[in-house]
């Protein structure tokens, strides 16, 4: 059930505007297909849990008034956003492309083998839908995406034992490792690290004696400065020891035509133009990604069937052209 803002003839007074913004907020939460608790509206319109509670319960004290107002902001900010979601088209939620199972083909090695294995490649081509598709099928294993932040060793480490669901984790790096060891050994586990071009030396050095220590999978993905720091061109002495322990290792360039016709299909992208036009836009920066956020935003603009000018006035949109 959508729900919706107090509305009122005419300016309500203080006392009304409260109470109709409490008995909406009621109404809300008794209707279960709305999926809403009091912490999430606590945590979406920035008021604490006690206040909300009282408040619904008519016996806070302090300022109702503006507590209704903020309130009310956020029904408003939320009706405007369900309305938004409701005329985008829910893309595919996973489509199998050719690139998407080399990847996943990838992932079943390194944890069937308790191998590494890197997958290096340009933005947009996959690596996290598919890794995401593969966690969710298979049995221990355990996605890290990296940032600058836990590009160190001590941050790395920490990333990677909140992950795999330990608490109460040390400050000392050799003791977040043992503890990650004690984790991990003998699960016949995957350990994927996303983004691992952020990783410093030593992060790296620490994943790969996870892999020596435990036996578990392990693999990284990354972009292009991923592999050349591993390589160094020709296998640079710094990395040598985890070079040497890497088993498989998959580049991926620009989508395939078959990756493209994949989604396309998805889509149900049946205009000739659209689908010799969304071709030439998975080729460009942002590759299978770009290509999809503009096949939603193309859904918005045709109202129905995409055709070659929907999908071009999308791509325009998004900066894509001029």
């Amino acid at each position: 059930m959508a729900d919706a803002t107090p509305m009122f003839d005419s300016a309500p007074s203080e006392a009304e505007m409260v109470e109709a913004t409490r008995s909406t907020l009621q109404a809300l939460l008794a209707d279960e297909a709305n999926g809403l608790s009091q912490s999430d509206i606590s945590r979406e319109a920035d008021v604490s849990s006690t206040t909300l509670s009282r408040f619904l319960k008519g016996d806070y004290k302090g300022d109702n008034a503006g507590i209704a107002t903020k309130l009310s902001k956020w029904l408003e900010t939320r009706r405007a956003r369900l309305s938004t979601a409701s005329a985008m088209p829910t893309p595919p939620a996973y489509i199998n492309t050719r690139t998407a199972q080399r990847i996943l083909d990838t992932l079943e090695y390194a944890q069937a083998a308790g191998d590494m294995a890197v997958v290096y490649g340009g933005a947009g081509l996959g690596k996290t839908t598919a890794t995401k598709r593969y966690a969710s099928t298979a049995a221990s294993v355990w996605v890290v995406e990296m940032t600058r932040s836990h590009g160190k060793l001590l941050g790395a480490l920490e990333r990677i034992a909140v992950t795999i669901g330990l608490r109460g984790i040390p400050r000392e790096p050799a003791k977040v490792q043992d503890r990650i060891h004690d984790r991990v050994a003998d699960t016949g586990g995957l350990l994927v690290i996303d983004e691992a071009q952020h990783l410093e030396n030593d992060a790296l050095e620490a994943i790969r004696a996870i892999h020596d220590a435990t036996g578990i999978g392990v693999v990284l993905l990354g972009n292009e400065v991923l592999y050349s720091r591993l390589t160094g061109g020709k296998r640079d002495a710094t990395f040598a020891q985890l070079f040497s322990r890497i088993g498989k290792r998959v580049r991926l360039g620009r989508p395939v035509a078959q990756d493209v016709d994949a989604v396309a299909d998805a889509w149900g992208l049946n205009d000739s133009e659209a689908r010799d036009l969304l071709h030439e836009i998975a080729g460009k920066p942002g590759a299978l990604r770009g290509a999809t956020k503009c096949l939603r935003l193309a859904s918005v603009v045709s109202a129905g069937q995409i055709r070659g000018e929907h999908l071009r006035t999308a791509w325009t949109q998004l900066g894509g052209a001029e």
